[in-house]
């Protein structure tokens, strides 16, 4: 790192000179202005791009695009962070129009804003103001806690019209995920975000990260839900009663994650780690009388799935509790 000694100018204007060789790679001439960006963490970001950007437009040909390939090449605009992205063939099918319009569903911003027999343009939307990362992640954390609890409430009743709702409120959390993932790449390549949040880009990074594990825990719920969906028998109270237990002790180190990712409490996140043990050394035991019993009668792979997700859904929130520790860690440094 370079170091330059702050001046005084004019009694009450402090200067720093810029490195030569950075100014000439960038473009900075003298008589130029240069934006100049306050963070939270009391940093301070210098750009030598204050013009303000221009809509950007991505055309995309789908004439040989069906289905997921199609969807992957969509959803890929989208994370670039493209204002609007035109999909152009010589005839777009009814088919590719279907998928152009489900997936645009799934993407939080997007609209249709005009159609042809062969364009179709989408425009994102979104107002950056409008979805902060921090409520978006908390926003992804009380659906995949409700999916969590409700799975495992359907699946002691076998209540398959309550685990067809789980499924569909997984949609939600991929939307938020998806939006979550593009904002944090428009940040690493343009910094868009930084000037309209109260969040370092080391705070973007940590939720960023946290957004993935909660991500997988919705699809781990939605995976109990399916197994009741698939299922029309019942198991016995006591196996009912050890599932709930377990996932009880897995929900708790959930939430105590988050909260310590929140509260970028170290004591609470590692609190939460403690308890992993207990949930193993639980299933651990689960799985010695219930799977390894030759004569068992009941659905074995459906408990097998339903057990295994829970310890899924354990370990996912570890990681959230080791980005909370990392995030604490990266404020207190701070301070000194």
């Amino acid at each position: 790192m370079e170091t330059r000694k702050v001046q005084q100018t004019g009694g009450s204007t402090y200067i720093i000179s810029l490195p030569k060789q950075w100014a000439d790679h960038v473009g900075i001439k003298p008589g130029m202005r240069i934006g100049v960006q306050p963070q939270p963490d009391g940093t301070l970001i210098i750009s030598p791009n204050i013009v303000k950007k221009d809509h950007v437009r991505k055309v995309i040909d789908v004439t040989d695009l069906e289905g997921e390939p199609l969807e992957r090449e969509m959803i890929a605009a989208y994370l670039f962070g493209y204002d609007s992205i035109e999909f152009s063939s010589s005839r777009i099918s009814a088919s590719q129009k279907k998928t152009i319009r489900n997936i645009c569903y799934k993407l939080i911003g997007t609209e249709i804003i005009e159609e042809t027999y062969k364009s179709v343009v989408i425009q994102d939307l979104l107002n950056p103001r409008d979805m902060s990362i921090k409520k978006a992640v908390h926003r992804m954390y009380l659906i995949s806690v409700s999916m969590f609890r409700d799975s495992i409430r359907s699946f002691k009743t076998i209540d398959v019209d309550l685990a067809t709702d789980v499924t569909q409120r997984d949609d939600e959390v991929d939307r938020l995920f998806l939006v979550i993932s593009k904002q944090f790449r428009q940040l690493l390549y343009r910094g868009d975000y930084l000037s309209i949040s109260q969040m370092s880009v080391q705070e973007y990074h940590d939720y960023r990260m946290a957004a993935t594990p909660i991500e997988r825990i919705a699809d781990h719920s939605q995976k109990i839900a399916k197994v009741v969906i698939s299922k029309s028998s019942k198991y016995n109270s006591e196996i009912l009663d050890e599932i709930e237990k377990m996932a009880k002790l897995a929900e708790e180190i959930y939430s105590e994650s988050v909260d310590a990712l929140f509260n970028s409490d170290s004591a609470m996140a590692n609190n939460a780690i403690s308890k992993l043990k207990t949930l193993n050394d639980y299933t651990a035991t689960f799985k010695d009388e219930y799977f390894k019993n030759s004569k068992a009668t009941f659905d074995l792979v459906s408990l097998q799935t339903v057990v295994d997700s829970i310890t899924r859904v354990s370990d996912y929130s570890v990681n959230i509790s080791e980005t909370a520790i990392n995030s604490s860690i990266n404020k207190v440094n701070n301070k000194l």
